[in-house]
């Protein structure tokens, strides 16, 4: 593709105002009428050669007004059209105007007729949503707009194996159209495919989440380091559409989820270490009010205690602090003993 970069050169032009080839037109048409009129005169007054000149005069202005109109192209702001010549590259017409360039000029788009989608589905295909709407005028003009690339959501495999789902959102505009025509087939669909790639080749080098406390704190997942990983995406598929002429602003990444098939399962892992931790936390703070409870029956000597009776006592007191029930104690009536 470098290559045929270097072969296409963008040449931007200026051409005439479309005001001037309007009023050319306009002359002519009048010039046509009058030839015609003059002619059938000159044809009655018995003049036929004179007569035959006007007919024909008319008949090639009427070639030349129908041809002319061809050659009108109006511009608007952040549009740029692209003008092929017999096969041959022209120029590009970037300022926004009304223009009169050479009638066989053509405009040259092939992605004129493709869309991209703005709305994901939930399991769709994983596609930029490229489509050709039926029945759409075809526009040669290519808009240098800022646009959105909309990724549906598609399943990858993590680094660790696991099937997730991602979804990103590329913002896009095209900062060469030239390259955007001539070095690439569709450049929508080849935005599109690129995304799909990317996506799929960075999500596969990290995992959605760190899975036991003994990873790296460092490690970057796809759920804590998001930021992160959009722009690796952004710098990745910058680097893929350079020679196709587009400019790549920004990729976020807009869904992240483990696929349906092992949901339920990550969702119990979480929530089984989740109640680790709370549990665990719990026990801490029961072990300490424990400690304080003896050191202070100790220091303001409430009660003696031997070891047995410790050991009973912290056994209980455990069982309440950590209980996920209200304790129901039994009442001694009794002695101490």
């Amino acid at each position: 593709m470098n290559a045929n970069l270097k072969n296409v050169e963008e040449k931007e032009i200026c051409p005439t105002s479309g005001y001037v080839g309007l009023l050319l037109e306009l002359v002519l048409l009048a010039i046509a009428v009058l030839s015609i009129i003059f002619g059938v005169i000159w044809m009655e007054g018995g003049s036929t050669v004179a007569g035959g000149i006007g007919i024909a005069v008319f008949c090639v202005l009427i070639v030349v007004v129908c041809v002319l109109p061809a050659g009108l192209k109006a511009i608007q702001p952040n549009e740029a059209l692209v003008l092929a010549l017999f096969g041959s590259y022209h120029g590009t017409i970037k300022q926004p105007g009304f223009y009169f360039v050479n009638p066989f000029c053509a405009g040259v788009n092939p992605a004129s007729r493709t869309s991209l989608g703005a709305a994901a589905s939930t399991g769709s295909a994983a596609t930029g949503q490229v489509s050709v709407r039926a029945g759409e005028l075809s526009s040669k003009k290519i808009s240098t707009k800022v646009m959105t690339l909309n990724n549906n959501r598609q399943k990858v495999n993590d680094s660790l194996g696991n099937p997730v789902e991602v979804g990103a959102v590329v913002i896009w505009k095209v900062s060469n159209p030239t390259q955007a025509v001539f070095n690439v087939n569709n450049y929508k669909a080849y935005l599109s495919i690129q995304c799909d790639s990317i996506i799929r080749n960075v999500a596969r080098q990290y995992p959605y989440d760190i899975l036991d406390d003994n990873g790296d704190g460092e490690e970057k997942t796809l759920r804590g380091s998001s930021q992160e990983i959009a722009s690796q995406m952004r710098d990745e598929l910058q680097e893929r559409v350079q020679d196709a002429g587009l400019d790549v602003m920004e990729v976020r990444i807009t869904h992240l989820a483990y696929a349906p098939e092992i949901a339920a399962a990550m969702l119990q892992r979480q929530q089984a270490v989740a109640v680790i931790a709370a549990r665990q936390k719990i026990v801490e703070g029961a072990v300490g009010m424990v400690e304080m409870a003896l050191d202070k029956l100790s220091q303001n000597q409430v009660v003696e205690l031997d070891d047995e009776r410790k050991a009973a006592m912290v056994s209980n007191l455990l069982v309440v602090l950590c209980g996920n029930k209200d304790a129901q104690p039994v009442v001694n009536s009794g002695s101490l003993y």
